[in-house]
């Protein structure tokens, strides 16, 4: 038995590891290493509940009933990883602390892609974490004009925080459509009208050139030739997984962490979870990345099995989300690409209120609700069994 565990990331992943660790029996001395000052927290409110105003920040902390006390944890937080040794077995930190572990888990998550312009102004700003949250929030009490670059869900969201703070909104998306690349021009078009009947300017087809101002952001360039007057820019152009550390390792480094199907790395006694680890999903049996919540806590279990060198299944986790824009919720399952039949199941795109699936081959593959939690909670579970679109289909 291993006595000594280290998790690096006080992330979602991270803490359900040590609480999966201690529910199995672990009694060894488990250490949880985190770059950000604060315990452990949920992001999915940070773009719509804190961002809003409607929740403290307060309450996107985890275990605020039970506390830290009963996982008995060596908390090093606000220190970043700087190396790994794997041979000898040591993590160096930021605090130039040098901490031995038997068994390492990676779950360092991702980090806000920046824009390769405008680092040095004042009023740019990426929304990743609890800081970036509240910097935004405070900023948009000033009410500013704000430019939003990226239509992806994360960009959708502040946008749709910022029209009912009653702001001047304009978002800029290379892409033709937003969330098209993935769930298809159909969608893409009603999102697309979503946000335009609320006020967006929304401008696709174009990209950002360049950000000007006197020490703060002042105007935009787009690629179309206008320039914008804004105050504020939130850049929400996809996340890249937090690897750098990791350089010199022995670790295999691709898209994230590699790992097998229990998320073991190719360095025994190494494993990894949440959005660092790319592991091969044998529900959808092909290898891939997942940035959802649900992700993280099964690949946990299966960490905290494979340390404790416990039998468990192939990781299968099957990708989730959901988006709150405007009185729209959008729910999200399965794995999708561009080519995939799209089916409309219920309702239709212009009510904002439907279901619609996705399929491939024959195969469920996917399943996007708008405003109906029912039925996505059945067509969800569908693509778990691995059901035919046929089924699917079938009359109820």
């Amino acid at each position: 038995m291993i006595e000594r565990i280290v998790i690096v990331g006080a992330s979602l992943a991270g803490l359900r590891t040590a609480e999966a660790l201690r529910k199995r029996g672990y009694a060894g001395r488990l250490w949880l290493v985190g770059d950000e000052p604060h315990l452990p927290y949920d992001r999915p409110p940070l773009s719509k509940q804190v961002l809003t105003g409607e929740w403290d920040q307060s309450r996107v902390f985890f275990r605020q009933k039970e506390g830290y006390g009963p996982l008995s944890l060596d908390l090093a937080l606000g220190q970043r990883a700087l190396s790994l040794d794997t041979r000898a077995r040591k993590l160096t930190l930021s605090n130039g602390d040098v901490l031995d572990y038997e068994g390492l888990v990676i779950a360092t998550g991702a980090q806000a892609r920046p824009l390769a312009i405008g680092r040095e102004l004042a009023g740019v700003h990426v929304l990743r974490t609890l800081d970036d949250s509240l910097a935004i929030r405070a900023a948009l009490l000033e009410a500013p004009r704000v430019l939003v670059v990226g239509a992806g869900f994360i960009g959708l969201e502040v946008a749709s925080v910022c029209r009912k703070l009653e702001l001047s909104v304009t978002v800029v998306e290379a892409d033709p459509l937003p969330l098209a690349r993935n769930l298809g021009p159909q969608v893409g078009e009603a999102v697309a009208s979503l946000h335009r009947a609320h006020g967006v300017d929304l401008r696709c087809g174009l990209t950002l050139q360049a950000l000007e101002g006197d020490g703060r952001v002042e105007r935009a360039r787009l690629s179309d030739g206008t320039t914008l007057d804004v105050d504020l820019v939130v850049v929400g152009i996809g996340v890249v997984p937090q690897v750098g550390w990791l350089a010199g390792s022995d670790l295999k480094i691709g898209n994230g962490v590699e790992c097998d199907g229990h998320c073991a790395t190719n360095v025994p006694g190494v494993f990894a979870a949440g959005d660092v680890a790319s592991a091969p999903n044998a529900l959808f049996a092909e290898t891939m990345r997942i940035e959802h919540w649900t992700n993280a806590i099964d690949q946990a279990q299966l960490v905290a099995a494979g340390l404790l060198g416990e039998a468990a299944p192939l990781s299968a986790s099957l990708p989730y989300f959901w988006s709150d824009q405007y009185d729209v919720k959008l729910q999200f399952a399965g794995r999708v690409r561009p080519d995939d039949e799209l089916v409309m199941v219920e309702g239709s795109l212009d009510d904002r209120a439907y279901v619609a699936l996705y399929g491939r081959a024959g195969m469920l593959r996917g399943a996007l609700a708008c405003n109906r939690p029912g039925p996505f909670i059945r067509f969800r579970k569908m693509i778990s069994e691995r059901a035919t679109l046929e089924t699917a289909l079938a009359p109820r």
